[in-house]
């Protein structure tokens, strides 16, 4: 049996400009590479159709292909990934396994359990950076703190990333060819049968995926038209950055001379990763403790007439129907409808936290928490709990015409629609003096 270095793809779907595969390929050692299910956390999911299954099934099936007429070929395994490595370690001789970071509390307490593993039966373990251009501690400030304000972080992203060179020659926006060394993969035709969908509990969703390929004058434009929801006015790459499936290098790249406000955006993504790897509690509980005293209502009710839509606040209703028809909603349009259920409703930010958990093709735990967050004004960079978006300004502001309210709320302007189920002005003085108590009892 002849020794093998193992790649194992995670959140990073792709054959091109992959860091981990990248180094893999040039290790010297043929390379097996392997995905797992992993069945920890399929089994928390409750949607059988859940449609970001469906995504990374429909991805896996063509990665494997790709890597099929290199002459090799992708193992897939469903299961607990510590047996999975069991198994895997006592079939194969083994030199090293390659994989690229994960920043979430379950994927850390995972790939330390499997490096242990590996440690010990004698197998070296390399990890790399691939789903951030700055992680960790490599944005920090000055005196070593890390940063919780976003503007000054920025600043800092902005200036380590053109240190020594202009931004498009930065050595942090490199590609890493490692489409083009496919043929070191292990020489072999898998004898393992992909599982069916079927078989891990799930059943193809109907639903359908962003394109991967979109056209520059939508990044051109993007600070001019990114607010209004009625037009395709951003790039809905989130599910692709979220699985991996395009480099954030090369749209990094691209965004440094195409629009600087969308570079912003993928900057947010960096310092939440940042946020959630200095600050774990974050994941259930307020960056800022002492908004954990607000004492929310959790009006069950309310909160069902929230998720499926039906508040008889026209923007907010849009938007939630548009996230459970399609997996996506529109970015200013989340914010609306984060700020509604924790300040109008005085509901708890994580139960709106999971169901966007639940439903968004792009959820990315870093960003989905500080987003909400911010709107519940507990986060880092938060809106102050004052800070109250009115519907109807918002609507005037962004959709004045309703075009986009038209199109997922027919019904509204006709007896059918329902009723406000809370007023605005009340609900605005409620909020204030609900957080105000909370915030006074956290001192």
């Amino acid at each position: 049996m002849s020794i093998i270095n193992i790649f194992w793809f995670r959140r990073d779907l792709r054959l091109h400009d992959n860091a981990g595969l990248y180094h893999a390929l040039k290790s010297g050692y043929p390379i097996l590479p392997i995905f797992i299910f992993d069945d920890q956390i399929l089994n928390k999911l409750s949607n059988r159709h859940d449609a970001r299954v469906s995504f990374i099934y429909k991805t896996i099936l063509e990665l494997k292909a790709q890597i099929q007429l290199a002459g090799s070929d992708l193992e897939v395994f469903y299961g607990t990934p510590h047996k999975i490595w069991l198994d895997i370690i006592s079939k194969y001789k083994i030199n090293a396994v390659y994989f690229n970071h994960d920043y979430e509390s379950y994927a850390l307490k995972r790939d330390s359990n499997v490096k242990l593993l590996l440690e010990n039966n004698s197998i070296n373990c390399f990890t790399y950076k691939d789903h951030v251009i700055f992680e960790k501690e490599e944005v920090i400030k000055d005196d070593g703190r890390p940063y919780t304000v976003f503007t000054p972080y920025k600043k800092k992203w902005l200036a380590n990333l053109t240190k020594s060179s202009p931004i498009t020659k930065s050595y942090y926006l490199k590609s890493y060819p490692s489409a083009a060394l496919i043929h070191k993969f292990l020489s072999f035709n898998s004898k393992n049968k992909v599982p069916t969908l079927l078989e891990m509990g799930f059943i193809k969703s109907e639903l359908s995926f962003p394109s991967i390929e979109i056209n520059q004058s939508v990044i051109k434009s993007y600070d001019q038209n990114r607010d209004f929801p009625s037009i395709s006015g951003t790039s809905k790459l989130g599910i692709h950055f979220r699985f991996g499936t395009i480099s954030i290098r090369q749209k990094a790249l691209k965004a440094s001379y195409l629009n600087e406000t969308y570079l912003s955006e993928l900057i947010w993504r960096d310092f939440y990763a940042m946020i959630l790897f200095h600050f774990p509690h974050i994941e259930h509980s307020s960056f800022r403790p002492e908004y954990d005293q607000i004492e929310w209502r959790n009006d069950e009710n309310e909160f069902s007439c929230w998720c499926e839509g039906n508040t008889g606040y026209p923007i907010v209703d849009a938007g939630m129907r548009e996230l459970k028809a399609t997996g996506f909603m529109h970015n200013r349009v989340r914010m609306i409808t984060a700020s509604f259920l924790t300040k109008h409703l005085l509901i708890d930010w994580r139960w709106g936290e999971q169901w966007f958990a639940n439903h968004l093709l792009d959820f990315d735990l870093a960003s989905n928490n500080g987003g909400w967050q911010w709107a519940a004004g507990c986060g880092t960079d938060a809106a102050q709990y004052f800070r109250i978006f009115s519907p109807a300004a918002q609507t005037e502001k962004f959709d004045k015409n309703q075009t986009y309210i038209k199109k997922w709320v027919p019904s509204y302007g006709t007896d059918k629609y329902p009723k406000p189920i809370v007023e605005h002005t009340t609900a605005r003085e409620r909020c204030l003096i609900t957080y105000k108590n909370g915030l006074n009892r956290g001192k």
